[in-house]
């Protein structure tokens, strides 16, 4: 488990093919000391996809991913480079500064927009249909492994205020518009959705 609170930017150091399938193994560098007691199958959230750790260096680790989370997930566009949200698992005792968050994508959405609104910006997205009615005002979501609170929502369209904090401890100062992003919906509205489907 997680809490959508990001405490390092890691970058795609090496993407390598496992077999001849279509699964990748890919190798993450992360800054010094980020790894310091971590051990081999270790849960990493990596924007918003919780992976194991196969190995494990200094400053490094490797993580094996099926093809089925790359078409699912933003993982399938990354290169050489890329830079990725991440956070360790949550342990007994941890501060719970977001919201419970299981590291399992259930979609992506499209970056419609970015705009300035005081000191923060505003962020607009585009939900794929099947999981617009689990997003509500002032509700939670994470987006590429980032906490947030949901300030609006209009259909499939849903927006965030992202603080500079944010901005620099994330990579969401590198999103453009049409990209697209992990999403998680709230565990909690998807268990209400799906006991309301009993009760109706």
């Amino acid at each position: 488990m997680f809490t959508g609170i990001i405490t390092a930017i890691g970058v795609v150091a090496a993407i390598d093919p496992i077999g001849e399938g279509q699964d990748m193994r890919l190798a993450i560098d992360t800054p010094e000391g980020w790894l310091t007691g971590a051990e081999i199958g270790a849960s990493i959230a990596c924007s918003g996809c919780c992976l194991t750790v196969v190995t494990l260096e200094t400053n490094r680790f490797t993580v094996e991913v099926s093809a089925e989370s790359l078409s699912k997930t933003t993982l399938g566009g990354w290169k050489l480079g890329s830079r990725i949200n991440m956070e360790r698992a949550l342990k007994m005792g941890d501060e719970m500064g977001g919201h419970v968050v299981s590291g399992h994508v259930d979609g992506l959405a499209e970056v419609l927009s970015e705009t300035p609104e005081n000191g923060s910006t505003r962020w607009l997205f585009q939900l794929p249909q099947g999981l617009a009615r689990f997003v509500a005002p002032k509700g939670s979501v994470t987006i590429n492994g980032v906490s947030l609170t949901v300030n609006e929502v209009e259909g499939a369209t849903f927006g965030v205020n992202i603080i500079p904090h944010t901005s620099t401890v994330t990579t969401f100062d590198e999103l453009k518009p049409g990209q697209r992003v992990n999403i998680e919906i709230d565990m909690l509205a998807r268990y209400v959705a799906r006991l309301q489907e009993f009760n109706a």
